[in-house]
Formats: structure tokens, C-alpha cells, sequence
């Protein structure tokens, strides 16, 4: 199937399945003589997994990592929990760092009278060097 064919099976567009080429996450795809990209159902299925994972938000080396596991007929369940658990654990540290991020800003919000005043707490705390705002 040409470029056009593998994006739509896959749901991968042209643009991202040239530049996965280009990076060598997926290998290149064969030519016809005229010069067109052609795809097998295999490479759509590659493009479907990468698709996938990065759907769950795998970065690309990850992605590298878990294609090379998934072609590896020998490899360990293990090795793939292992991957995964690590990018749960990174998950769980962004998770509290934004649930943070947003608890300070909630605090900041209740603060704020929300009137005609110019005085605004939200922005005093914004402007001073600590993070420690008080109503």
C-alpha cells in the first residue's frame, strides 16, 4: 500500500510516518520503480504499536525500547514491566507535581477578592520570591 493507504489503516499521518522514517524508528519503506513509498501490513502494524504508545505518552526512545522488545521473540515480560513501571513512576512525580502546581493556584484563586480593587493577591504572590501567600 502507498503512504497515503498505511496513514489511513494505521492512524499515523504521511508527515509523521516520513519523519519515524527519517529517525530510523521504523525502517524505510521499499520503493516502486516510479519512486513510491510502499508499505506492508507489517509496517502498519509497527505504526499502529508506535501510534499506540504514543498515545500513553511513551517518548520516542521509549518507543525505540518497546519495538525492539516487541521484534524480540526472546525477550522477557519482565523487561517490558520493568519499562512500564519506570514511566509509571514518572507519571506519579508529574501527577504531584502539577497536583501542586494546582493546589497553590486554587489557594491563590480563593484569595482573590475578584472586585473592582486593583490590589490582587494572585499577583503580589507572583511577584515576590516566595511561594508562601497568605489571604
Amino acid at each position: 500500500m502507498n503512504i497515503g493507504q498505511a496513514a489511513s489503516a494505521s492512524g499515523v499521518n504521511a508527515k509523521m510516518i516520513r519523519y519515524y522514517e527519517s529517525i530510523g524508528l521504523i525502517v524505510e519503506a521499499g520503493r516502486t520503480d516510479s519512486g513510491y513509498r510502499q508499505y506492508s501490513d507489517r509496517d502498519v502494524q509497527t505504526l499502529r504499536f508506535i501510534r499506540r504508545s504514543r498515545d500513553l505518552g511513551f517518548s520516542i526512545e521509549r518507543i525505540r525500547t518497546l519495538l525492539g522488545l516487541w521484534q524480540d521473540r526472546d525477550r522477557k515480560s519482565a523487561d517490558v514491566k520493568t519499562l512500564a513501571r519506570q514511566y509509571i513512576a514518572e507519571l506519579d512525580r508529574d501527577i504531584d507535581k502539577l497536583q501542586s502546581i494546582r493546589d497553590q493556584l486554587q489557594h491563590l484563586a480563593d484569595c482573590c477578592h475578584g472586585d473592582g480593587r486593583p490590589d490582587c493577591p494572585i499577583l503580589d504572590e507572583l511577584a515576590t520570591a516566595t511561594s508562601h501567600a497568605h489571604c
